[in-house]
């Protein structure tokens, strides 16, 4: 299946606001719903060790709330865990809401972070959780090469793969939206408005699942793209597809090696 990078309504500047957060809403509570990362926890713990402060910055976060179940996960065994989020669009109410539930973790910036540029001062283990593929291969290239360039590791997480057993789910997706709806808080009339009377969320959610996994980056193309870095070989480099419940997990995981 080729890779095509068509567009989606969440990356769209001029796509309203209030509709960007109620899909972000969407993905965020199934994530934490299906706890769809837990297979990779090792993984991240591995990313967080080599940090040596016990930080996460969170890059395009969304609203955030998709990281508290594994933010749960992960403070058993790192009880100063703490967890920065971030975004190019900032959902400030969704991250103020995902610091309440857990305010001795979270912490967010509430000005746009650029996932290529990366300010040098942000110390941690870099994570992005289903937002590789919305970054053309010279974006992409240019996170990864920015972690490298600021001696920081970088670990990043898709839940699917370019393949028919990911796209079926995102063709089913428009009941999951109908189904789960009401159990997603807080409860607010727009987002019930945009899914059962004109039905805008369950379609836009639709397009963008189906264009998500036509963008995802396979493992050989990961791989590519990491050998094409400058000083690739000053970090150590795991490029692996994770077996598990409820999605297979695509990750890629750069940490600086030992001088």
């Amino acid at each position: 299946m080729k890779r095509i990078h068509a567009f989606e309504f969440e990356d769209l500047h001029w796509f309203p606001k209030n509709l960007r957060n109620y899909m972000t809403d969407f993905l965020q509570f199934g994530s934490n719903t299906f706890d769809i990362y837990k297979n990779v926890f090792p993984v991240l713990e591995r990313g967080i060790k080599s940090a040596g402060n016990n930080k996460i910055i969170d890059i395009a976060s969304g609203g955030g709330g998709g990281l508290i179940k594994l933010a749960e996960h992960l403070k058993k065994n790192n009880p100063t865990l703490k967890i920065t989020l971030s975004d190019y669009y900032p959902n400030l109410h969704a991250f103020k809401r995902t610091k309440s539930k857990m305010p001795d973790v979270f912490d967010f910036i509430d000005y746009p972070v650029n996932a290529m540029h990366v300010s040098s001062e942000l110390k941690g283990f870099r994570t992005q959780f289903t937002s590789l593929h919305h970054f053309k291969p010279e974006n992409a290239k240019a996170i990864f090469q920015n972690a490298i360039d600021s001696n920081q590791p970088i670990g990043v997480f898709e839940p699917q793969q370019r393949n028919i057993k990911s796209m079926i789910p995102m063709l089913l997706s428009p009941i999951t939206v109908i189904l789960m709806t009401p159990f997603i808080r807080p409860f607010k009339p727009g987002r019930i408005l945009f899914t059962y009377l004109i039905p805008v969320l369950p379609l836009c959610i639709l397009w963008d699942g189906v264009i998500s996994v036509l963008r995802t980056y396979t493992i050989s193309e990961l791989k590519q793209m990491i050998s094409e870095l400058n000083n690739s070989n000053s970090f150590d480099w795991e490029i692996e597809a994770k077996q598990g419940k409820p999605s297979e997990i695509l990750y890629v995981l750069g940490i600086p090696k030992e001088s």
